[in-house]
C-alpha cells in the first residue's frame, strides 16, 4: 500500500484517487469570506423559496432530479474516482437512495407539514394547532464516506421544509459536493437556494459559527463535539450524526445461512466504511462453530478490486486505513486470532485492506469498542442472549444494532432491551434505506433525526397557535380577578379529577 489520498497544502486541497494515488484535481481551500458569502446568498434566496407552496418546492426537487439522472454516468465516475467505491456499489447506495428520498418526501411531505390541529384541554373557547415552518439557511457539513447521499439528504430535506442551505463537503470528497451544487445551479430558476463551500476543517469550522438557523453535522464524535461548541455561542440548533459500532446478536435459533450472509454483506459493504457496518458479532455458544465456518465460506468469496467484476474497492481515506491496522494488532497482542485477510496489501499502489475475520475477540480490544471502519469482522462466543445483549449495550456507540432469530419474542425482547436507535430484525444497514423510517443514534452516537414525518420536522420551528373562538368578552381570569374564581376552580378541580368523586357520579347516571 503506498501513497496518500487527500492533502491540503498551502491553502489548496490535492484530492487524490485513492485507489491509486494518483492526482484528480486542486481545488482552493474555501476561507471565512467564501462561507459568508454562501450564507448571505443563501439568506436572500430564503426569501422567496419559503413563500413557495409545497408543490412549487417539490416540483422544482423533481426537476432537479431528472438532471441528476442524466448525469448518472458522470456522478458515478466522480463518486468512485473521490471514494475507490464500485460502480455498482455507487449507484445502488448514493443515486437510488437520493431519487427515492425526493419521491418520498414530494408524495408525503405536504401532509406531514400540513398543520394539525389540538385538543385545547378544558379551555373549550379556544382553538389550537400546530404549524411547522421553515427555520432559515441550513449548513450541512457532510462526510467521505458516502459524499453523494450523505450531503444530498440533508440539503434536499432542508429545502423541502423551506429552508436553504449551504454545504461543505468532506476535504476528501469536494468533487462530488461540488457536483451536487452544480446540479441546483444547472437546473435553472431559484438561484442560491444551494451553495458549496469546499474546504477543510476550517471551513467546517466558519460555517459552524456562522449565522445560519441550523447545522447538520454527520462524521466523527470528536468533530461533532467541536460543531457543537462552535454552534452554541450562537445557540444554533444541530443534528449530529456520529458513527457507530454496530452490533449484531446470532441467537441459537437463527437461520445461519441468513445470518452469516448479512454479517459478510454488513460487514464488507463500502469497504466496512458504513457508520452502519456490522462491527462486532456476538454468537450464542450452541451455533457459534458452524456460524463461523459459514462466515469464512462466504468471506473468502468476496473480490476486491477495482471496476466489473468485484464485490467492495478501496478504503479512501488514508488514516482509516492505519486505525484498521492498528485495532487489527492490538487485537492480535491480546489473544484474536485472524482467520482471513489481517493485513493491508503493501505492495499495491492504493489504500487496500484486505476483507478480515477475526475471532476469540473479547472486550479488552480496540475492535470491540472503537469504530474501525474498515472491513473487519470480529466474532466473540457469548453464553446466551443475555449475554449478547449486555455486551451489545457495553458500547458508548448507539446508532444501529441487528438481531438474527427465528422467535418473534426474542426479536421484540431485544428490539426494546437494546441502546441503539435504529434497530434490523433478521437484517442489517437497511434502516438508512428506508426513507418512511426516522433515521438518527443515541449516546455518542449522537441526536436528531433524518427521514420520515420526523426528520422533515427536525428542519421546521415548531409553532404552538392557540385562537380565542370569541365566546367571551373578556378571560375569566383577566384583571380584575372576580372573587368567585377560587372556589369556582376548586370545584371544577375536584369533580374532574377526583376518581373516586367521578366514579361516584358516573354510578349515578342512567
Amino acid at each position: 500500500m503506498t501513497g496518500t489520498t487527500v492533502q491540503v497544502q498551502d491553502g489548496v486541497i490535492r484530492d487524490l484517487d485513492p485507489r491509486s494515488g494518483e492526482l484528480i484535481a486542486e481545488i482552493p481551500v474555501g476561507s471565512d469570506d467564501d462561507v459568508d458569502l454562501a450564507v448571505h446568498e443563501a439568506r436572500e434566496a430564503f426569501e422567496s423559496w419559503s413563500r413557495l407552496s409545497f408543490r412549487q418546492r417539490a416540483e422544482h426537487l423533481l426537476r432537479v432530479r431528472d438532471l441528476m439522472l442524466d448525469r448518472v454516468d458522470a456522478l458515478v465516475d466522480t463518486i468512485c474516482r473521490e471514494t475507490g467505491k464500485l460502480p455498482a456499489e455507487a449507484v445502488a447506495t448514493e443515486l437510488l437512495g437520493a431519487c427515492e428520498l425526493i419521491g418520498f418526501y414530494a408524495k408525503k411531505g405536504e401532509r406531514f407539514l400540513r398543520p394539525r390541529s389540538v385538543s385545547p384541554g378544558s379551555l373549550l373557547h379556544k382553538r389550537c394547532e400546530v404549524r411547522y415552518e421553515p427555520r432559515g439557511v441550513v449548513g450541512v457539513i457532510s462526510p467521505w464516506n458516502y459524499p453523494f447521499i450523505l450531503s444530498f439528504t440533508p440539503v434536499v430535506t432542508a429545502l423541502f421544509a423551506g429552508n436553504t442551505a449551504v454545504l461543505k463537503p468532506s476535504e476528501k470528497t469536494p468533487l462530488v459536493g461540488m457536483a451536487i451544487g452544480e446540479l441546483f445551479d444547472d437546473v435553472g430558476g431559484h438561484r442560491g437556494i444551494v451553495r458549496v463551500v469546499p474546504g477543510d476543517g476550517s471551513t467546517g469550522a466558519a460555517l459552524a459559527s456562522a449565522d445560519v438557523q441550523m447545522i447538520c453535522f454527520v462524521g466523527s464524535v470528536r468533530t461533532g463535539r467541536k460543531v457543537m461548541q462552535a454552534a452554541a455561542e450562537r445557540l444554533t440548533p444541530v443534528i449530529l450524526e456520529l458513527g457507530g459500532k454496530d452490533p449484531m446478536i446470532v441467537c441459537a435459533d437463527a437461520d445461519l445461512e441468513r445470518a452469516a450472509n448479512a454479517a459478510v454483506w454488513g460487514a464488507f459493504q463500502n469497504c466496512g466504511q458504513a457508520c452502519m457496518s456490522v462491527e462486532r458479532v456476538y454468537v450464542e455458544e450452541a451455533v457459534y462453530e458452524p456460524f463461523v465456518q459459514k462466515v469464512l465460506e462466504k468471506a473468502r468469496g468476496v473480490r476486491q478490486g477495482a471496476g466489473p467484476g468485484f464485490d467492495i474497492g478501496s478504503m479512501t481515506f488514508p488514516p482509516q486505513i492505519e486505525t484498521v491496522r492498528r485495532h487489527v494488532e492490538d487485537a492480535l497482542a491480546r489473544g484474536a486470532k485472524v482467520l482471513l485477510g489481517g493485513f493491508p496489501e503493501e505492495s499495491r499502489r492504493g489504500l487496500w485492506y484486505p476483507p478480515t475475520v477475526l475471532v476469540d475477540v473479547d472486550h479488552s480490544m480496540a475492535i470491540m469498542r472503537e469504530e474501525t471502519f474498515g472491513p473487519v469482522l470480529p466474532i466473540m462466543k457469548v453464553r446466551d442472549l443475555d449475554e449478547a445483549l449486555r455486551l451489545a449495550n457495553d458500547s458508548e456507540y448507539g446508532l444501529g444494532a441487528s438481531v438474527f432469530t427465528r422467535s418473534s419474542e426474542v426479536a421484540d425482547n431485544v428490539v426494546s432491551e437494546i441502546e441503539s436507535g435504529n434497530v434490523c430484525v433478521n437484517d442489517c444497514l437497511v434502516n438508512y434505506g428506508i426513507h418512511a423510517l426516522p433515521y438518527g443514534g443515541v449516546k455518542h452516537s449522537g441526536f436528531g433525526r433524518v427521514h420520515g414525518e420526523e426528520g422533515l420536522r427536525q428542519f421546521c420551528v415548531t409553532k404552538a397557535v392557540v385562537k380565542d373562538r370569541g365566546w367571551l368578552r373578556r378571560e375569566p381570569h383577566w384583571y380584575p380577578i372576580p372573587r368567585w374564581l377560587h372556589g369556582a376552580v376548586t370545584r371544577v378541580l375536584r369533580l374532574q379529577y377526583r376518581r373516586g368523586l367521578r366514579n361516584k357520579l358516573k354510578a349515578l347516571l342512567p
